[in-house]
């Protein structure tokens, strides 16, 4: 084979018509092999161009299929940052494809006081040279404010589904089934959001466990989806399912990880960036070590400009050619470090994404902190970030409970977390609110376990999260009341609902908090087991939430006076129907609180609809609540999970314990 100098336009592996062109940033590299790999063996070339820090050569006559990667040249100063080592083949961070899973072996080790001299490449996933495409997407373009997010693992999702044919389950053709599409239908959700979609590690901690790295979160090919989900061409397959859902009306959000890569410590393995510039993609202490920040052993340099092109580029690449609809950012405080370390209001990553034409208009969703110094930052990511809300995760479960002195702070995250958010015209969808995620809980181990039981981690159950707010409830008959008023809860406040998936149907992990490493059942979705009753439950929630746009409102709740009829946008109240004074929010055993919900004052005045409603929740013993003044019709008793026929009611109603009830103006009571 021939190569020629090229260009460094673009970085990666350009598919044209005369072949292909490479094009790899390296600052500190001496020298670029670049690996293809035939029937015949390995064929190295080195790349002959070089522009700033981009090295590059044009291969004429490769086609689409190739399968290359990169042996870089350079010093091993550990010291000093750099540890090339050009006896391991690298995957190119670039690369649209990889030809196979990857998969700790010894012979990707970067070596100690000296580099590993083991060759690699009969052990590393070759990357694979793919066209570029540029489709015209039909998106569903759900506003923030009318969205519900279903969070999902792209493999467990459907691996027990007794409808799904069993070739395909495990796939991105499952994920996409008609079984599941329906299901997504059914409940009323809009978005589906996949945890790790692209290739990573399974790592050495891991492996040597017997155990796999099931969640996704050692990220190494970014820009290429997992081969392990897919069959012949999991590229081609991913677009398919992406096509599916949103011929569903279903978007598809990815959740990316750009703050650490699958490389992990000093005493990782080398696989890609490690390899071609490790000074200048991972954040090192002055002696050359690893800064981390994200408990994984190592973390991205964004305030550098090549890791922030690859991301920026990664980004868009999902977007474009992928057609995902946006990106939940793990440990998204990472990402806005500055070259100081600081998380920073006009960290380069937020400059980026404010300024790019493509990524500002898809949702963007911040998980805001990371384990660093300063790390925890709730409320601070500038539009368009929205953020998960961990307050509401945690208040709401205590307030459910039954623990002392919540009920403010449950007041606090059902209308919307105003005082985290409401700044610098942020709009009230900007809490993404949740009660369980992948990391911690299910919903059913929330109510049947009050400690964590990870065992089978192999990690002497010390992994996972200890503050999990649960309680192990004797009774089915209680676990279930207490499941539908969390459920209600999270999806009639204000803010955008993420559901985890499986928390519809009673899905257990058995009590597993961090199932990281079970692709197994423990963290597959337990389909044959579902509670039909609970999803018929849910899909109503939805529904409501669908249905009464006071619910789902974009402007904050103030109490303010609105022109429109003089009436208050919030009105909290007791069972007695007076408002609380500050004593009663202060009281440790106030377990039972109404809130009146108007369309917002500061808003137009149809904004929200005219229909005001009503919401009691009560976490303590059955108790009588008064209405407010006019006539009500109830919509939603969570202690009647069944009841379809709403009931006109007047002047006050009975709840039972752990219930929660949904009222809305009766016609008559429309303003005129």
């Amino acid at each position: 084979m021939q190569i020629e100098t090229g260009c460094a336009d673009q970085l990666g592996a350009t598919l044209s018509e005369q072949g292909v062109n490479f094009a790899l940033a390296s600052r500190h590299a001496e020298a670029v092999d670049l690996c293809l790999f035939t029937d015949a063996g390995e064929v190295q070339l080195r790349l002959p161009g070089r522009s700033g820090a981009v090295w590059h050569g044009f291969v004429p006559g490769l086609g689409a299929g190739a399968r290359y990667g990169y042996r870089v040249h350079g010093n091993w100063a550990p010291e000093s940052g750099h540890r090339f080592n050009p006896a391991k083949l690298l995957i190119d961070p670039y690369a649209r494809a990889l030809d196979q899973p990857l998969i700790w072996n010894a012979a990707m080790a970067q070596g100690k006081s000296k580099p590993d001299q083991r060759d690699s490449a009969p052990v590393m996933p070759k990357s694979v040279v793919c066209e570029t495409l540029h489709p015209d997407w039909q998106r569903p373009a759900h506003r923030w404010r009318d969205s519900v997010i279903y969070e999902a693992h792209p493999k467990g999702l459907s691996m027990l589904h007794p409808d799904i044919p069993e070739p395909l389950r495990g796939t991105w053709a499952g994920l996409a089934s008609d079984p599941v599409l329906a299901h997504l239908n059914r409940l009323g959700v809009t978005a589906i959001e996949l945890l790790p979609t692209c290739a990573f590690l399974d790592d050495k901690f891991l492996v040597e466990k017997g155990l796999r790295n099931y969640w996704g979160y050692q990220p190494v090919g970014f820009f290429a989806p997992e081969p392990r989900y897919g069959g012949a061409d999991p590229r081609a397959e991913f677009r398919a399912m992406v096509h599916r859902f949103h011929g569903a009306g279903i978007e598809v959000i990815l959740d990316v990880v750009f703050n650490h890569t699958g490389e992990g410590d000093a005493r990782g393995p080398m696989l890609s960036l490690r390899g071609i510039d490790n000074a200048s993609y991972y954040r090192l202490s002055d002696r050359g070590a690893y800064i981390n920040e994200t408990g994984t052993g190592n973390t991205l340099d964004l305030s550098e400009p090549l890791t922030l092109r690859l991301v920026m580029d990664c980004l868009r690449h999902w977007v474009l050619e992928m057609g995902v609809d946006g990106f939940r950012f793990d440990l998204a405080a990472t990402l806005a470090r500055g070259a100081s370390g600081a998380v920073e209001a006009h960290a380069p990553f937020l400059s980026a994404i404010a300024q790019d034409p493509v990524l500002r208009c898809v949702k963007l969703i911040a998980e805001p902190w990371d384990i660093g110094p300063g790390g925890y930052h709730l409320g601070w990511f500038p539009h368009p970030f929205n953020e998960w809300n961990d307050r509401f995760r945690d208040h709401t479960r205590r307030f459910w409970r039954g623990d002392e002195a919540m009920a403010g702070d449950l007041a606090r995250r059902v209308a919307g977390s105003a005082e985290v958010f409401d700044h610098d015209g942020r709009a009230a969808s900007a809490s993404v609110n949740f009660i369980t995620a992948h990391d911690g809980f299910t919903l059913q181990d929330l109510v049947s376990h009050t400690e964590k039981q990870n065992d089978a981690n192999g990690e002497g159950n010390r992994d996972g999260h200890n503050a999990n707010f649960s309680e192990a409830l004797p009774e089915r008959e209680a676990q279930d009341a207490r499941k539908r008023a969390l459920l209600a809860t999270l999806i009639l406040g204000q803010g955008v609902p993420m559901l985890l998936a499986g928390d519809e149907f009673g899905n257990s992990q058995g009590g597993n908090n961090n199932a990281y490493a079970q692709d197994n059942p423990i963290g597959w979705l337990d389909w044959p087991n579902a509670d039909r009753t609970l999803i018929a439950f849910t899909a109503r929630l939805i529904a409501l939430r669908h249905a009464y746009p006071v619910l789902r409102q974009r402007r904050f709740l103030h109490a303010l006076i609105r022109a429109q009829d003089g009436l208050r946008d919030l009105i909290w109240r007791l069972c007695s129907g007076q408002e609380p004074t500050p004593d009663d929010w202060g009281s440790r055993e106030l377990r039972c609180i109404g809130v009146e919900i108007r369309g917002a004052a500061e808003g137009p005045a149809h904004e929200a609809g005219d229909r005001a409603a009503y919401l009691i929740f009560n976490a303590g013993g059955p108790c009588e609540a008064r209405l407010p003044e006019g006539a009500w019709e109830r919509v939603l008793d969570s202690a009647d999970p069944e009841g379809s026929v709403a009931m006109t009611c007047c002047a006050q109603t009975c709840l039972s314990a752990q219930s929660l009830q949904v009222f809305v103006q009766t016609v008559s009571q429309e303003p005129a």
